[in-house]
């Protein structure tokens, strides 16, 4: 179904990676040839040979945080023709389900009808075979940068259900009143919001928040959680928005 090098292994961190991408193709020659062009510009990459394998992926990557908690999923390459659940149908899924990774298709189909198909159903962008190996490539990078830009530079207002984070004004509202945020608790939210269902362990909290040069104990991100967490839930022993991964680390939603 699908298959998981210890290369791209959901349950390891990648320190050095430009994105960790879900490569979803049936045809063994382009699966692998594709994988590995990728892996040697730098990324990540996780490899499925039909559509109930990708499910079955991005179900466990759901399951534990979203895989997001040690290898975000930044980016889906999904092939059209495919056994079982098709591409165009696994990304009509994708999308109602709410799933808001960038996904770029690839069909032996390239006709302008094919491709206005294609994007209506929900991919960002449409490469017809045979393809360059430096034009899929290419489209990658633009694809996971636009992502970037939109998540870290256009959002005005982040929000999970009664939380709103107003970034430009520093300011959070829950439940419809001003939480008073010290300026570490604020920043340790903007980073929760600005990637739900993304698990950071403690020592990167504490690389992001009170950076590399920090000399102290890892507990003072737990201090921090309970103080955020006394602010922002309404029972604090029982969160719904900042829950504990056990054995990893923290989670927002």
């Amino acid at each position: 179904m699908f298959t998981l090098d210890s290369a791209s292994s959901p349950m390891r961190q990648f320190k050095a990676s430009l994105g960790h991408i879900l490569l979803v193709e049936d045809e063994d020659l382009i699966r692998d040839t594709v994988a590995l062009a990728l892996r040697n510009e730098g990324y990540d990459v996780s490899v499925s040979e039909d559509g109930h394998g990708a499910l079955e992926l991005l179900q466990r990557f759901e399951q534990t945080g979203g895989a997001a908690e040690l290898v975000p999923l930044d980016l889906i390459i999904l092939d059209i023709m495919l056994p079982g659940v098709n591409g165009l149908d696994l990304c009509r899924l994708l999308r109602r389900q709410g799933a808001m990774v960038p996904i770029l298709i690839l069909s032996a189909k390239g006709s302008e009808a094919d491709r206005v198909v294609g994007l209506e159903v929900g991919a960002d962008d449409y490469l017809a075979k045979p393809f360059g190996m430096q034009e899929l490539i290419a489209r990658c990078r633009a694809l996971l940068r636009r992502q970037r830009l939109n998540v870290t530079g256009s959002q005005s207002v982040l929000r999970c259900r009664e939380i709103y984070l107003y970034p430009q004004e520093c300011r959070v509202t829950v439940r419809g009143e001003e939480a008073n945020l010290s300026p570490k608790e604020f920043r340790i939210l903007e980073l929760f919001m600005s990637y739900p269902r993304r698990v950071w362990p403690r020592e990167q909290l504490l690389e992001k928040i009170w950076g590399p040069d920090f000399i102290g104990d890892s507990k003072t991100v737990d201090v921090h959680i309970r103080w955020l967490r006394e602010k922002i839930e309404l029972d604090p022993s029982s969160p719904e928005y900042l829950v504990t991964v056990r054995g990893f680390g923290y989670r927002f939603g």
